[in-house]
């Protein structure tokens, strides 16, 4: 008799990433809300007085980097559940030598 091969894993569905339109809408809305806190920021820097008021500056100055690295930060689980195709594997799969 021969012995059983295991069967391939097979990734589910619930699994899988999301689209690159949620990833884009997802980026987007963080570049957002970044962007309204750097908003109030120089609002802040125009009502307060002294020491406040340079740390709002200093931050509305600093947000838009960060903001920008938020927002080109993508979804990197897409590698880790479809990996890499390798040819011989896939042969075996459909029953080809």
């Amino acid at each position: 008799m021969r012995a059983r091969t295991p069967a391939p894993e097979v990734p589910s569905a619930t699994n899988l990433p999301a689209g690159p339109q949620d990833d884009q809408a997802s980026r987007m809305h963080k570049y957002l809300i970044s962007m309204s806190i750097r908003t109030v920021c120089f609002v802040l820097a125009v009502v307060f007085t002294g020491w406040l008021r340079w740390v709002c500056v200093a931050l509305a100055v600093v947000l838009p980097y960060i903001a920008v690295v938020i927002a080109n930060a993508t979804n990197q689980r897409r590698i880790d559940v479809l990996g890499a195709v390798r040819p011989d594997e896939a042969r075996k799969q459909l029953g080809h030598k």
